[in-house]
């Protein structure tokens, strides 16, 4: 069939939506403006079967917007935790704060207001817009960049300026006249399962036949990848340091940088270190075995120390370094290898 003679993307890609396509996610029952919002920040640079339990839960304990602002940042971080990108859960509890301090508790319905909130940006206010009130607005998240950059070859990596200007200008060309939540969920479904960053499923996309990627044989070029990122490698050691309540002393860092807001092992490049830092002397001093944990720009090597306090009167706590039970610890946010170090400790393997 001639490109003249094919039905309109929106078209084609709805039907074929209506036969495969994603209904039962969770955010879709009901699919108000709140649940939209939650699940796409959720969403941003994560698989949709991680943010299923993390949704749900959060769902739970965070029914409304009022709820999420009342709560402290410790609890909407301890939620959070494991799912990475923590500024992302700091920018919905401040975004939830002003909602009811200026929109009565609710989210504004226009996007141009919404992108005024902490955290969302023009992409993520539209898929809220066209998801909660079916009027069809352009969405451009991943999935989607790379879905238009090749059905209508747009060279040059999707981050940059110039390349999203014309990717924005795709997409508006492609919003049909209604059904705008299913359209926004149906372009991003198609990226997700058959438009894949490898193996994409050409063979059943069904705007394939317009596809310039594919009529070029441009399939895997095209998105042009990210260019590289510098990581750095960073080696330290944490130190689990107990009481003689058999509580761990944790410290907060600060609310900007990695693992922001967090509350973390006391760390360092030593336990001379540590113990300098805490003023404190330690005993009982074991070194665990190492762990290893990436970040998108980090290769943090780790090594755990347990230890005890001779004195933990020592230890100068504040609102900032604190000491912790078990039952008290499930309530912080913590990063994974902290996390991690802890559940191991608590189910006796270090022993």
């Amino acid at each position: 069939m001639s490109p003249a003679k094919l039905s309109p993307f929106s078209s084609r890609l709805l039907n074929w939506w209506d036969r495969h396509g994603r209904k039962d996610l969770p955010w879709q029952h009901p699919r108000t403006p709140y649940r939209v919002w939650v699940s796409e920040i959720m969403l941003q640079q994560t698989q949709v079967t991680t943010v299923i339990p993390y949704f749900e839960r959060w769902m739970k304990r965070f029914p409304y917007i009022r709820l999420l602002a009342a709560a402290s940042q410790d609890e909407v971080l301890s939620l959070w935790s494991g799912l990475g990108y923590y500024a992302r859960a700091r920018n919905l509890h401040k975004a939830a704060v002003l909602c009811v301090e200026q929109f009565d508790g609710a989210l504004p319905g226009s996007a141009e207001d919404l992108v005024n909130l902490p955290g969302i940006g023009l992409s993520t206010a539209n898929a809220i817009v066209s998801q909660s009130t079916d009027r069809p607005a352009a969405v451009l998240d991943g999935n989607v960049r790379r879905v238009l950059a090749r059905h209508a070859a747009v060279e040059g990596w999707t981050g940059k300026a110039a390349v999203q200007k014309t990717l924005w200008q795709e997409a508006e060309a492609r919003l049909p006249a209604k059904r705008g939540a299913d359209y926004t969920q149906a372009v991003m479904d198609l990226g997700s399962l058959l438009c894949r960053r490898t193996n994409p499923d050409c063979e059943r996309c069904p705007v394939n036949a317009d596809c310039q990627a594919r009529q070029q044989g441009r399939q895997l070029d095209l998105p042009s990848p990210k260019p590289a990122t510098k990581v750095s490698d960073r080696v330290l050691s944490m130190m689990i340091l107990q009481d003689e309540q058999e509580r761990i002393l944790l410290h907060r860092r600060p609310p900007a940088g990695i693992w922001g807001g967090l509350w973390c092992l006391p760390e360092g490049e030593s336990l001379a270190e540590i113990e300098q830092q805490l003023g404190v002397e330690c005993i009982a001093v074991r070194q665990l075995p190492p762990i290893e944990h990436r970040l998108s720009h980090v290769r943090m090597s780790i090594q755990p120390v347990l230890a005890n306090a001779r004195d933990s009167g020592q230890v100068k706590c504040s609102g900032n370094l604190e000491w912790f039970g078990a039952v008290e610890q499930r309530e912080l946010g913590l990063p994974r290898p902290v996390s991690h170090l802890l559940k191991r400790l608590h189910n006796g393997e270090f022993k």
